[in-house]
């Protein structure tokens, strides 16, 4: 192969422009082009130069390669389309929010902020998947920064070491009892879930703005279809057209927040109340597509295929390790352990630790004991505060929770409450929307302003934006598993009509009594 076919196939395969290799050897754009057309060769130093900045000698650019009869590439000629590479399955484009992580995470990671930077203007190709392979390693051996106050292990033992037992009450429950509350539950996701689908992702100035263009703020019903004109379709950035509202359906549409009950229920039904691990990623495997799996789940999911097994598959290249992911799976665990808590959360670890780490993992155990909790007490404090007291004391969720609690016996306003979740973590910011702390903050709010009232509290979970199908969905569970089905309106339940679309194979449409009657089943016998 001639040097002209070298150099080109060199540019493309690195991503690089014509006039960023001139840029690069301080030649012209036009000189670049006749190399590629083979009308010329560039200057001796030029050459070498070329060659030492690819790693190959003088002799590989001048003379043929190692292509095979057919000129198809063989060994280190054949890569992906970087550039093309889909955000979720791309490392390289996702390095800013690594970055932010082990910053949250107490790391010494800012040390590394020019080097960032450098790497992410780089141009797509194999130079810039090898930087940021450096880039990961240097950041995962960081050490953690002087003063940080928070200790935050991964692993079960350790966790239940660093708790603060919480006791209080518990309500004796019948089986029909028992029943209404699991089924009130699978309901009360369902419909939270719904109010926030439509809008999720939304800006908060532009969902309050909405809310009020439709008689609808604060917050007390679906967003419906009938109420949006052409001129709100084409006037409002967030694009409102297509979008699931309950006006416009026959049954609850399918959403990765309520596919991972179900998905957690097959889970039971195949390997039992001690599945493992490992069990769950076959699960997520043989049930789903990757389409159906997003950031740290969708990395999970990667890794799962590529023979990292959990806990590794949390860790390898996973820049999303403590985004909400984890925490909107932990409601089954909570279903099947009315009344236990340590057994609703240490199921939780072991669906979170495939996929999450640190207060990614303590989310779903949170939620999972707090819907323990919710089936045999009335009392929202006792709810929450025993749902915290399944994860580290001296973890960040329990800090921020503990303090959305605190703030709310001192009388601070929702609204005060709400300002305080923005402050701490802005919107602006690539990774708030989407983290487990300011969604979880959220979810307490929404349960203590609610007052007990399941629509006002699914309401107050999603009118403040942030991820707003699942934390309306998150607090559903938890008011309907207190609640009962008596206790979720007709106004939501209506437009579910008792069914469930899933995309999980085998599963499709769900009836949801018969999942409860099933739920009934993976009681502790």
């Amino acid at each position: 192969m001639a040097f002209s076919d070298n150099i080109y196939r060199l540019r493309k395969t690195n991503g690089i422009s014509v006039e960023n290799l001139a840029s690069l050897f301080g030649v012209s754009e036009e000189d670049v082009c006749a190399w590629e057309n083979g009308t010329s060769y560039p200057e001796r130093e030029t050459l070498f130069e070329i060659a030492k900045h690819f790693g190959m000698t003088c002799d590989d650019l001048l003379v043929k390669n190692a292509y095979a009869d057919d000129d198809l590439p063989r060994g280190n000629d054949i890569l992906p389309d970087f550039e093309n590479m889909d955000y979720s399955d791309s490392y390289t484009k996702a390095l800013i929010y690594e970055y932010i992580q082990n910053i949250r995470e107490g790391r010494d990671a800012q040390k590394y902020n020019k080097v960032l930077l450098a790497i992410r203007k780089m141009p797509a190709g194999i130079q810039k998947e090898k930087m940021a392979d450096i880039l990961f390693e240097a950041m995962q051996n960081c050490r953690m920064r002087d003063g940080y106050k928070f200790i935050e292990p991964s692993d079960l033992e350790n966790i239940k070491k660093l708790r603060k037992p919480y006791a209080f009450e518990h309500k004796k429950l019948s089986d029909d009892i028992l029943r209404d509350k699991i089924k009130g539950a699978w309901l009360g996701r369902i419909c939270g879930c719904l109010l926030g689908k439509p809008i999720e992702s939304i800006t908060f100035e532009e969902l309050e703005s909405l809310l009020k263009e439709t008689n609808n703020y604060p917050m007390t019903r679906y967003i419906k279809a009938s109420e949006i004109t052409e001129e709100m379709y084409d006037r409002y950035k967030f694009p409102l057209r297509g979008k699931c509202f309950a006006d416009t359906i026959q049954y609850a549409p399918w959403d990765d927040d309520t596919n991972y009950v179900v998905l957690a229920q097959c889970l039971i039904e195949k390997y039992g109340r001690e599945f493992t691990p490992d069990d769950m990623a076959q699960n997520w495997i043989a049930l789903q597509g990757r389409n159906a799996y997003y950031t740290a789940e969708r990395v999970a999911f990667r890794n799962f295929i590529n023979g990292y097994r959990p806990p590794f598959s949390a860790v390898y290249k996973n820049p999303y390790r403590e985004m909400i992911g984890a925490q909107i799976r932990g409601d089954y665990f909570g279903y099947i352990n009315p009344g236990n808590p340590e057994k609703a959360a240490e199921m939780a670890w072991r669906d979170a630790c495939i996929s999450h780490v640190k207060n990614g993992i303590y989310g779903e155990m949170f939620v999972a004991a707090m819907i323990a909790c919710a089936a045999v007490t009335d009392n929202m404090e006792d709810i929450i505060r025993g749902g915290l007291a399944e994860i580290p004391e001296t973890s960040r969720l329990y800090d921020k929770i503990t303090r959305v609690i605190d703030d709310y016996k001192n009388g601070v306003s929702r609204e005060e409450a709400y300002a305080k979740v923005k402050e701490e973590y802005p919107i602006k910011d690539s990774d708030s929307w989407l983290h487990t702390i300011s969604n979880a903050s959220i979810v307490a709010i929404g349960l203590l302003y609610g007052e007990g009232d399941f629509g006002k509290s699914i309401c107050a979970a999603v009118e403040v934006g942030y991820d707003t199908d699942c934390n309306g969905a998150t607090v559903g569970s938890v008011m309907g598993m207190r609640n009962g089905t008596a206790g979720i309106g007709e106004e939501w339940t209506k437009p579910t009509g008792g069914k469930l679309e899933t995309t999980i194979f085998g599963v499709g449409i769900l009836d949801l009594d018969e999942a409860a009657e099933k739920t009934m089943q993976h009681l502790p016998q």
